[in-house]
This record gives structure tokens, C-alpha cells and sequence, in this order.
């Protein structure tokens, strides 16, 4: 049995106005919320029972199908302290699919991760990142953040400063796979950390990015596995986002990007 999460806290500034009244993951693409998209993955992947991590505006987000737990300080934390949350499903009865609750993918894209994913924790990421990343901004190396693979195929580096394109050798989308015999340490990490006072990449613990956590789990010696793809999926971060996305569907190109907007 696998159970998905996703992560739907935050107050998605950087979509305002679209997100004046409603969460990030209710905007709307192509006349449909974000989170419907996701939904529908799962379902046809087979995956029936979805948690979210709900905070800003959580009043509006109305989805069929879901579970949902508030995180009451989402305006001053950030994924990690979102997902811990839901702390109580990581316990070692089923795999557990993490997933940003900006993005939307392609049915194969989370089928390629049920079917590939290794034996702890294992991340989605994208070899053809640098073509959507070409859409969204005029220098894409300037987003992009570092991710770097061993001979093995495992994940060594992640979310750090990219210099140049070599230091991308793949774009982390934003979907976690935790496998079963994995979920009741994946927080024993995290719970070590509370109280320290340490920084993690410039963030006090409660405002920690997901990739800090990940790049601290494999620094500990936790298998991180890289399940590549190349496109099937985007992220709605801004405005610019929707407004390319809509151009590009309305000119009938999204579906050399994602084929589930086309």
C-alpha cells in the first residue's frame, strides 16, 4: 500500500494576486486547480488515500478525496515543519509519496517512480530541466539549484548554489518516494536537530527547505535514489508560470513539457 502527502501550506506569494483569497495549490491552470491534477495522478496510479498539509487560506482548499491537517504556524515554517505534521503516518506500514503541491505531472511520471524507486528514500528529477527552465526565465542557471549523482545513480548533492550547468546533472521536481521500511527514521534526522540553534543553508530549523533535509540524509549516509525523467511535469511558482503555461497551452505547444495540460 502506498499513501501520498502533499504539501499545500504555504501562502504562495510569489502567484499574488491569484493567491489573495485562495492557496497556491488551488490556483487554477487550464480551468482546473493545480491539486485536482494531482489527485487524478494518484487515482490512476492506484493510490487512494491522500493526506494534505493545508495552513494558508485552508478554508478554500475543497478537494473530494482528501485528508487534511493543518500545520497552525505556516506563516513562519517551511516544508520540513509542514510535513512533520503528519509525523504520525511515517510508521512503517506503507510507502509514503511526498509531493510539492505546486507542480503537476504526468500519470507516467509517478508510475516511473512507484515502479523504480529504491530501498529508503528515493526523488524524482528531470535530465531535460534546462528546456521548461528556458520558458520560465531568461537565465535559467540563476533558479536552478545544484544536483549531483554518484556512479551509482544515487543522489550526493542537492539544493546547493549552481555555478554552472555541470553542476546540474538533473532538476529535483518536487516528488518523494519513502519507502516502508524506511518511514519510521525518516524523522529521527529531524528530531535530533530541534533545539540545536544551527543554521541549515542560512534557515533556522523551523523554516528548513526540503533539499537541506534530503542533503543532510545523505550526508548521514541515508541512500537517496534518482529516478530520472525528462519532462512530464511543471511547477507553478509565479505568475510568469501561469501566464507561460496559459500561453502555451492556448498555442497548443505544453505538450512537449506536460502532456496532462496539452
Amino acid at each position: 500500500m502506498t499513501k501520498a502527502i502533499i504539501l499545500a501550506a504555504g501562502q504562495g506569494t510569489r502567484l499574488r494576486p491569484f493567491t489573495d483569497f485562495i492557496p497556491k495549490t488551488m490556483v487554477p491552470l487550464k480551468g482546473r486547480p493545480i491539486i485536482e491534477y494531482q489527485m487524478d495522478c494518484f487515482q490512476n496510479n492506484g493510490i487512494s488515500e491522500v493526506h494534505v498539509v493545508a495552513g494558508y487560506r485552508e478554508d478554500k482548499l475543497q478537494v473530494k478525496r482528501i485528508q487534511k491537517k493543518l500545520n497552525p504556524a505556516y506563516d513562519r515554517t517551511n516544508m520540513v515543519a509542514s510535513l512533520y505534521v503528519l509525523k504520525d503516518l511515517f510508521d512503517g506500514t506503507s510507502d509514503i509519496i511526498i509531493s510539492y503541491g505546486d507542480i503537476i505531472f504526468d500519470n507516467a511520471v509517478l508510475a516511473k517512480m512507484l515502479k523504480e524507486h529504491g530501498d529508503q528514500i528515493s526523488i524524482i528529477y528531470d535530465l531535460n530541466w534546462l528546456k521548461l527552465w528556458s520558458y520560465r526565465m531568461e537565465d535559467p542557471l540563476s533558479d536552478a539549484e545544484s544536483f549531483k549523482l554518484d556512479s551509482a545513480g544515487n543522489v550526493k548533492e542537492i539544493g546547493k548554489e549552481a555555478i554552472n550547468e555541470a553542476d546540474v546533472e538533473g532538476q529535483y521536481i518536487g516528488l518523494i518516494h519513502v519507502n516502508q521500511n524506511f518511514t519510521a527514521q525518516f524523522f529521527s534526522l529531524y528530531e535530533s536537530l530541534a533545539g540545536s540553534g544551527q543554521l541549515f543553508d542560512g534557515k533556522d530549523f523551523d523554516n528548513m527547505y526540503m533539499t537541506s533535509y534530503l542533503q543532510m540524509q545523505i550526508d548521514r549516509g541515508t541512500s537517496i535514489s534518482g529516478v530520472p525523467i525528462e519532462g512530464g511535469w511543471v511547477e507553478v511558482d509565479s505568475v510568469q508560470d501561469k501566464e507561460i503555461y496559459e500561453n502555451m497551452i492556448e498555442h497548443g505547444k505544453m505538450s512537449e513539457i506536460c502532456k496532462t495540460l496539452a
